[in-house]
């Protein structure tokens, strides 16, 4: 009776304990990521960038290519892709995106105009009386604000242009590096683990990391294929910066693409609510053929974790790290689920084993 009691308390105080250390836990590396901010998302940007290229590596290592003659060939074939996105594409969504901040002020002015002659035909039709000038006084001073700021907008994205060259320039060296010896690190610190925990780490890491990164990339792509053409055809402003904005959203999990539509709904709402509505009404179609037909045989259910502890880690992940927390929160969540169930599996079998073993004597 008194080892029952015993194993009790030990639960008690084990579920008890729990909660706060995961607690101190999630706060000291929140603490750590703000400190070492920069090098740990450069880091984490060429890992990333190292997994994916990876797969194009060993397809040339199938082909009796030595991995640093691949690693090569690899890189330069995505420093080249990069240079021709970055001559074709990158040109537009910035000469789009400045635009963009220009017109915002007339789409608010226009927005206020709109919401003036509402509020007078409500006075005129003597309907219930709403009112409207809590709403324009937001917008007055919104546009006010974007007026004054727009001078430093130039500045500010010269810099940051600047800043993201320079950082695109170390992730890709960083990546290069990895490829060619991010194994060695990997195993290196993998093999301090028991053996008990190390296998079935590794196995859930690279099926989690694997599944996420590559399908979530082919599922943004797809979005920014299918919504681009329909966005020219139904003559959306701004479509290829719209389509951009909905498909580099899909990358976060969950809640990303209504994030994205939601935003670009609302900003093309101020000009026009007839084309916005259009836009919502295709993104949400295109979104559904997504995770309906293309995304379950993509991705499959491979982290088995229920949608609330999905959004939970989503949002531990923000707290933590930002934006690259939230991108790294469902892989990470999936890999710690699939670790755990590994070794709970593998305890299981080892206890049916036990109990076989000692029974076979007395079944003889």
């Amino acid at each position: 009776m008194w080892m029952r009691r015993w194993a009790s308390l030990q639960n008690l105080l084990i579920y008890g304990l729990s909660a706060p250390i995961i607690a101190l836990n999630v706060g000291l590396l929140s603490f750590l990521f703000h400190y070492f901010r920069h090098p740990l998302t450069i880091l984490s940007i060429a890992a990333i960038l190292a997994f994916l290229l990876n797969y194009l590596v060993k397809i040339l290592e199938r082909l009796r290519i030595s991995r640093q003659w691949a690693v090569t060939i690899v890189l330069l074939f995505t420093l080249t892709l990069l240079v021709i996105i970055a001559i074709t594409l990158v040109p537009l969504v910035i000469n789009q995106t400045i635009q963009l901040s220009d017109k915002i002020p007339h789409w608010l002015s226009s927005f206020q105009n709109q919401l003036e002659q509402l509020e007078a035909l409500v006075e005129k039709r003597r309907l219930p009386l709403i009112n409207f000038q809590i709403l324009t006084n937001q917008i007055n001073a919104s546009i006010e604000n974007l007026l004054q700021l727009l001078p430093f907008g130039a500045v500010g994205f010269a810099g940051t242009l600047v800043s993201t060259l320079v950082n695109t320039v170390l992730v890709v060296v960083l990546a290069f590096y990895m490829l060619l010896y991010g194994d060695r690190v990997w195993y290196g610190l993998i093999n301090l683990l028991p053996e008990k925990i190390r296998v079935p780490l590794n196995k859930s890491l690279h099926l989690n990391f694997h599944y996420f990164f590559l399908s979530q990339f082919l599922l943004g792509l797809f979005m920014v294929a299918s919504l681009t053409p329909i966005f020219l055809i139904i003559r959306i402003p701004f479509a290829f910066l719209f389509a951009v904005v909905i498909g580099i959203s899909q990358l976060i999990p969950f809640i990303g693409a209504t994030l994205g539509i939601g935003l670009v709904t609302i900003l093309l709402l101020l000009q026009d609510w007839w084309l916005a509505t259009q836009l919502a009404f295709f993104s949400i179609v295109m979104q559904q053929v997504k995770d309906n037909l293309i995304a379950p045989k993509l991705m499959g259910n491979f982290t088995g974790l229920n949608p609330i502890w999905i959004f939970v880690a989503i949002l531990a992940g923000f707290e933590i790290a930002g934006l690259l927390g939230t991108l790294l929160a469902i892989p990470i969540a999936g890999t710690i689920k699939g670790t755990f169930d590994a070794i709970k599996k593998e305890n299981s079998i080892q206890f049916v084993s036990k109990v076989i073993i000692h029974q076979e004597p007395f079944e003889d």
